[in-house]
Formats: structure tokens, C-alpha cells, sequence
């Protein structure tokens, strides 16, 4: 890997506001140190404390059981997940609002705890009645509507395990996973909607579902009226069937391990890994860090602009915020539709208080300039947050500058579908943040930057980013395949987890992620992370978004190919390119100058704002896409990249 110092893009680090650390949970860096020493030295008592934040049927007897690779927490606790999210707030919050959702028309629905916990109550009632028993696993594949979250509360209450599958899937995708996890019942909608057209998501399961011999029914949520096919006897509408049920359905008590999700996550042989989530550890551990990352506070509006089909939304629109009690606002459709100023819309019309949304997003943002946020009064915002990929900083910058006002912290978070929640991020009132860096460790995780030998990295130099000790909402295992988990990640580094991100930490001991170990680029022999050549790209004052892959190279091994797109007001011409090239050399060095640039009106994204790096990999190879591109948020991006290329030809 190469040696570059990303310190050099970036000032000194920014303290958060004294009026934000005169009331935040933790107030100062002094504070966070001292709660980082004593997780580190007595990590069972400190996650014994807090599993204190959640509601236990019966207490655990002991905070940690330890055997690498495999954890159980708060071993003897028994609990019910949908009961901590829901129920235990009805006495002091039944009225207060939990969801609210807009939908992409602009039809708004507000639940309290009180409807919540009701139509949960319903949904898990007519799960038992079609037979579903706990230990059973049901798919959920459905767009951003209400039912959603109350099907996966709803499973959490009867003991089922939930594998949402994001939307945005293809049915060969769909029945993978189904298939995988030998799934018993599916939940869908006869479609759902983006920017304005349908997607036709009972087609996808029907398709799915020929393959799929496990699953006994299909509930189908009534929510475009689009006409679909039915197979009698399997086929079921959620509403018919909710509607014969009671509002009331005791909550299974559960054993702390009992597993509450799996959820999928791509893997280096093509495979979907089944990441394997349990009850306690992952909940309390959601439950913490929704407090101390996001400072949240009783009033607080929260809206995290993820996907549930991803992590994100698992744990930062479900599971983390309802066990808070929090009131959490869900959208149903796409940023820009029907304009670009719908994140601003929303914030306005709900008082949004903490605006948490991915790295991709912000950049689309600056990319598209600031004059969409006017008219718009987003000024109740005290806090962002980013997830993701790692954020640049010049967009770090904007978003600091033109969303926060130079008045709200970011927490820009480090995390994983493995890790279950947040793990590296500052905490808002006590960490001086540094555009783009993920900064510090949260009290209890052990992280580190070492060798392939497990041996630390001096500052400033390029490693392995490894986590040291267990932590509660840790994945346990890969569903059906333990080998597996130990192999990719365990085994690389004995005795320490895995993360296959590449990182370095400066004097300060502050982390900056530069992504996948896999994405690097051997240019005669010289190992560079895209990561670094992106965020040099994205320094320039004309670049928004960036996005880097290799082709071959004759003499090279590996040449650079760079996708771009500009700021608003800038005009793409040869001679902005060749400026570009020369703007990394004069950063990075002349080994990173992209042997190609090529403009790109909208870089091709998933629906979670994910840059599909593979899909221009395979352009800038072979020419032309091949791939399956059923997750694409929109197809035309990178059909317009391949006809521009075919054009210069």
C-alpha cells in the first residue's frame, strides 16, 4: 500500500461548539478519554452497565462469554427486542410519535407508540396463525413503506428471525437469499415507487418464489393498486389478513443469543455472506450508540436517510432509535424527485433535529449547489452525521459549512454490516473533528491499524484496520457457514477481527478509513488506494464526486481511469482534464496521475448511494456493461457513460 499522508488535504482539527458540549451526554475530550480508558481496562464491567439501557425480562448473570471467534453476551438475560422497542415506551410516550413517513407523492402518515405497538401486535398475531414459530426465518422484501419496520418488529415479538432483502433486488437476488436461509414466509408489496414509476416488486417475488419451495405464503402490501398475479392459497393481502387479528400478542421471552436478523452482504467470491445478528448484544450496543453518537436527546426529530434493506437502516432507523423511544422519520422515494430539494423539503416540514445520511449523498448535494436548500428553513438541525464510504473533505467542508452552518458537529461514522453498529466516530460534544477522518474509537472498541502481522503501523503509514477485543453487537456468525466466518475474519490476522479496510492513523490517533483492501490499484508496482486518488480528485474546486478503477496497462500492470462529475457552473473540457491529472500528480505524486478522465453528468449509484465501482471497472475494460444492474438507481447513468465513451471513439 502506498505511504501518502491524507493529513495533508486537511486542516487542524475543528472543536465542537460550546453550546453543543455544555449539554451533551459526553462534554468534552478529557470526559470521552477517561470513558475510553475504562471500557479498554474493564470492558465487562462497562457493557455490563450498559445493558442497563434496555428492559430485561430476566437480568443476565454474566456480561461475556469469550471463545474466539465466537462471543455470547449478557449470557442468562432473557428479553424481548420488539417489547424494548415498542411497549416499554407506551407508559411515558404512548402518544409521542414514532414513524414518521412521507411517501414519494407527498402523503404523510405519523404512528405513535401506541398505533405502533398495535399494528405489530396484529402483523405478529397473523405470522403465528400462518404458522410461523420462532427460530422460523422470514424474507422481507419491500420498498420504504410503514409495514416494513413493523414486520421486523413483528418477527422480533414471536421469536422469528427477519432477512430484509433490499428492494432494489433482482429475483435471482431475492431467491438466493430466501433459498440460503431456507426462509418460510415472504413479505412484499404488489410494488412500490421511484421518481414517479412503479417498481414492480410481486413480479420479482413471484419470479423468486419458483425456485423456492421453503415458503409456505406471500403477504403482499396493497400499495400501488398495480394488477398482479395471484396463487390462491399462497397468496395473501397484508390488510385482509391483519385485519382478522386482535391488538394485543404477548412478546416471546427469548434467551439474550437468540437471533433476531440475518442480513445479506456481498462477499469477494459472489456469494451473499448471511451476517448473523442476536438479540441483546446488538440491541443494547444500538441503544448506546444511538445516545452518545447522536446525542440524542427526548424532542429530538431523527432522520437517517438510509435504506432498511441495508445495515443502516436496521440499526439507525429501527432498532437504535425505537429503543430510545426516539421519533424517527422515514421517506419512501429518491432525493431529487420530484426536484433537488426534497432532503430539504422533508427536514423543513418535520423539524428535523439530526440529519444522519451517507457520504455519496453529500457529495450529490454540493454537486448539485446550494441554492436548492432556498426557501427551505432546515435551521432546527443541530447535529449531521455520514456513513457510508468515507467522506472527502472538501465535501465534509460544504456540508459543514452550507448544511450545518458552521454550527452543527459531524459525527462521520466507521461501521459495518458485521459490526452492528457504529464503532469509530466522534462523539459530538467532546471530539475535535478533522474533515475526513472517523477520528476515534467509541469506549469499548479496541481498534487498531498493524501489518499483517498484527503489528502496529507507525503514524501516518498504511494498514489493516483490526478490531482487538469482542464487542456486544459483533456478528456471530455466518449463517450456515462458520468455516467461513473464521476463515475471512479471523484468520487473516489471528487473534483479531478482520475488517478488510485499509486505514492509518495519524499522531493523534485519529483513524482515517481509505476503504477496501481490494481497492487498490498496482500501477508499476506501486500499490495506491482509490480512495486516496478520489479525494485528491475531489480537492479540486470544480470536482463534486469522484470515482476511481484500473484497466490494464501494457507496460503498467494498471492504468487509472477517473470518473468525475462537476460542480455546478462547471464546464467539462479537454483542458479542465488535463488540469485534473495534473492536480493529483501535484498531490499524490506522478505514479497516481489518472492515465484517463471522463466526465460524468451522474456517477451510477445504488439505491443506498453506494458508487458501483464494479459497473466502471467493467467499462473502463471492456467497454461496455455486461453486469447485472438491477440495483442501480438509475440505469441511464451508465448507459450514458458508455455512449459518451463510444462517441470519443
Amino acid at each position: 500500500m502506498s505511504e501518502f499522508d491524507p493529513t495533508i488535504l486537511h486542516e487542524a482539527a475543528i472543536p465542537p461548539p460550546e453550546e453543543f458540549s455544555s449539554r451533551a451526554r459526553v462534554s468534552s475530550i478529557t470526559e470521552y478519554d477517561a470513558l475510553h480508558r475504562y471500557a479498554l481496562e474493564k470492558p465487562e464491567e462497562f457493557w455490563g452497565e450498559q445493558g442497563q439501557l434496555i428492559e430485561w425480562i430476566t437480568p443476565p448473570e454474566k456480561t461475556l462469554e469469550w471463545k474466539l471467534p465466537h462471543a455470547q453476551w449478557y449470557v442468562g438475560g432473557k428479553l424481548n427486542v420488539s417489547y424494548n422497542c415498542v411497549d416499554r415506551h407506551i407508559a411515558k410516550h404512548g402518544n409521542k410519535p414514532a414513524l414518521l413517513w412521507e411517501a414519494e407523492d407527498g402523503t404523510a402518515i405519523e404512528f405513535t407508540y401506541c398505533e405502533l405497538r398495535d399494528l405489530v401486535c396484529r402483523f405478529a398475531n397473523a405470522m403465528k396463525d400462518l404458522g410461523v414459530k420462532k427460530g422460523d426465518v422470514v424474507a422481507i422484501y419491500m420498498p420504504m413503506i410503514p409495514e416494513l419496520p413493523i414486520a421486523m418488529l413483528a418477527c422480533a415479538r414471536i421469536g422469528a428471525v427477519h432477512s430484509v432483502v433490499f428492494g432494489g433486488f433482482s429475483a435471482p437476488a431475492l431467491a438466493d437469499r430466501i433459498h440460503d436461509a431456507k426462509c418460510k414466509l415472504l413479505i412484499t408489496a404488489d410494488g412500490g415507487y421511484r421518481r414517479g414509476r412503479v417498481i414492480p416488486l410481486k413480479e420479482s417475488a413471484d419470479e423468486a418464489l419458483k425456485s423456492c419451495p421453503t415458503v409456505k405464503h406471500m403477504v403482499v402490501v396493497k400499495r400501488t393498486g398495480e394488477p398482479v398475479a395471484w396463487q390462491q392459497g399462497r397468496d395473501l393481502w397484508w390488510n385482509e389478513l391483519v385485519d382478522q387479528f386482535p391488538e394485543t400478542c404477548e412478546p416471546e421471552v427469548l434467551d439474550a443469543e437468540h437471533p433476531l436478523f440475518i442480513l445479506y452482504t456481498s462477499g469477494t467470491t459472489g456469494k451473499p455472506k448471511g451476517v448473523l445478528h442476536t438479540s441483546a448484544g446488538y440491541l443494547v450496543q444500538c441503544t448506546w450508540s444511538m445516545q452518545n453518537v447522536f446525542d440524542l436527546r427526548d424532542d429530538d426529530i431523527f432522520w437517517c436517510t438510509a435504506d432498511i434493506g441495508w445495515v443502516t437502516g436496521h440499526s439507525y432507523i429501527v432498532y437504535g432509535p425505537l429503543s430510545n423511544g426516539a421519533s424517527v422519520v422515514m421517506y419512501e422515494g429518491a432525493p431529487d424527485h420530484p426536484k433537488r430539494d426534497r432532503f430539504w423539503r422533508i427536514a423543513d416540514r418535520y423539524n428535523v433535529t439530526i440529519f444522519y445520511s451517507s457520504a455519496t449523498a453529500v457529495r450529490a448535494f454540493m454537486a448539485w449547489g446550494k441554492q436548492w436548500l432556498e426557501g427551505h428553513d432546515i435551521s432546527k438541525i443541530r447535529l449531521l452525521g455520514t456513513v457510508g464510504e468515507p467522506i472527502n473533505p472538501a465535501a465534509w467542508k460544504w456540508y459543514y459549512e452550507v448544511i450545518g452552518r458552521k454550527q452543527c458537529p459531524i459525527v462521520d461514522t466507521w461501521w459495518q454490516t458485521e459490526t452492528g453498529s457504529i464503532l469509530i466516530s466522534p462523539l459530538p460534544g467532546a471530539t475535535p473533528t478533522k474533515p475526513g477522518s472517523a477520528c476515534l474509537p467509541l469506549p469499548g472498541i479496541a481498534a487498531r491499524v498493524v501489518n499483517m502481522q498484527g503489528e502496529p503501523v507507525k503514524p501516518g503509514e498504511t494498514g489493516y484496520l483490526v478490531i482487538e477485543k469482542p464487542w456486544p453487537s459483533m456478528l456471530r456468525t455466518i449463517y450456515g457457514d462458520d468455516e467461513r466466518f473464521r476463515r475471512d475474519y479471523w484468520s487473516r490476522i489471528p487473534g483479531a477481527y478482520f475488517t478488510g479496510d485499509a486505514a492509518q492513523c495519524d499522531k493523534d490517533g485519529y483513524f482515517w478509513v481509505l476503504g477496501r483492501v481490494d481497492d487498490v490499484i498496482k500501477v508499476a508496482g506501486h500499490r495506491l488506494s482509490t480512495m486516496e486518488i478520489e479525494s485528491a480528485l475531489v480537492s479540486h474546486p470544480s470536482v463534486a464526486e469522484a470515482a476511481v478503477v484500473a484497466r490494464p496497462d501494457e507496460i503498467k500492470g494498471e492504468a487509472i481511469v477517473a470518473f468525475v462529475t462537476l460542480r455546478a457552473g462547471q464546464n467539462p473540457t479537454p483542458e479542465l482534464k488535463n488540469h485534473l491529472s495534473d492536480h493529483v500528480s501535484k498531490i499524490i505524486g506522478t505514479i497516481a496521475r489518472p492515465a484517463e478522465v471522463r466526465f460524468a453528468d451522474l456517477l451510477p449509484k445504488t439505491r443506498s448511494g453506494k458508487i458501483m465501482r464494479r459497473l466502471l471497472r467493467e467499462l473502463a475494460q471492456k467497454g461496455g456493461i455486461s453486469g447485472d444492474t438491477t440495483t442501480l438507481e438509475d440505469i441511464g447513468a451508465i448507459e450514458r457513460l458508455a455512449q459518451q465513451k463510444g462517441q470519443e471513439e
